[in-house]
């Protein structure tokens, strides 16, 4: 489904090195949680993946296919076949449940009909199923700036289902949520995913989180992967090194 290879991301202003060689390969069909400090990487890779972010080298193949030299038409054509989960929800809020839902759908339809919000039957239909999939029925013609938090993700978890993609990715999809909230989110995300046999990537800040829901766990460390095996695998010593402050620091 994956595959990177050497995979390097720096910025200038000050000089960072972010991703220092990332080669990784993801099978179709995994739950991959990516894990590590702050500043150790993980959002930087994921949104290399799916090209909101341009590395400075390496590849990254999208089943089978270069993805860095891709623009316009074919840019458009990867990300509506990979699905994104926002840390902080990325909502419309004066629209509502439904429309934030069905803006899923915009990268598979027309300039015109998109424009103008004329989505089909089949759409219409397949948003409810996925707002009731999740708990939503009841709101959702309420605005999407009436939602608490776990609401809110919960319609981004739908919004990125609507795509249909191949590849889910989620960005600390439940960092700013309770741990209540949390479970729930997780639960949707993985369950929806595996219904539907699609593989998903999601980064994480908290190791318990990545155990409980995850298949495999990836940790990264000063841009690098310093760990990628089973949750039985990650150790507390593993995980306590992976999120060790550098003496330099």
């Amino acid at each position: 489904m994956l595959e990177i290879r050497d995979l390097v991301k720096n910025y200038t202003n000050p000089v960072t090195d972010v991703l220092k060689g990332i080669n990784l390969t993801i099978n179709a069909g995994e739950f991959v949680a990516i894990i590590g400090s702050s500043g150790s990487g993980k959002t930087t890779l994921i949104r290399c993946i799916n090209r909101l972010i341009t590395a400075n080298s390496g590849e990254i193949y999208f089943n089978g296919m270069p993805t860095s030299g891709l623009r316009g038409a074919k840019l458009r054509l990867l990300r509506t076949q990979i699905g994104m989960i926002f840390q902080d929800y990325n909502l419309v809020g004066r629209s509502t449940v439904m429309q934030n839902v069905l803006h899923g759908r915009l990268g598979q339809m027309g300039l015109f009909k998109s424009a103008l919000g004329m989505y089909s039957k089949a759409d219409l239909e397949a948003a409810q199923e996925l707002l009731t999939a999740v708990g939503l029925t009841e709101v959702m013609h309420k605005k999407a700036q009436a939602l608490s938090g776990g609401q809110m993700q919960r319609v981004g978890i739908c919004r990125a289902m609507m795509q249909n993609p191949k590849l889910l990715l989620a960005d600390e999809p439940i960092s700013s949520l309770d741990p209540t909230s949390a479970h729930v989110v997780l639960s949707h995300i993985k369950n929806l995913t595996n219904a539907r046999g699609l593989t998903g990537i999601i980064n994480l800040h908290q190791v318990d989180f990545a155990k409980a829901y995850a298949s495999r766990i990836i940790g990264l460390r000063l841009g690098e992967v310093a760990f990628d095996g089973t949750p039985d695998e990650l150790t507390d010593e593993i995980a306590k090194h992976l999120y060790e402050v550098p003496a330099h620091a």
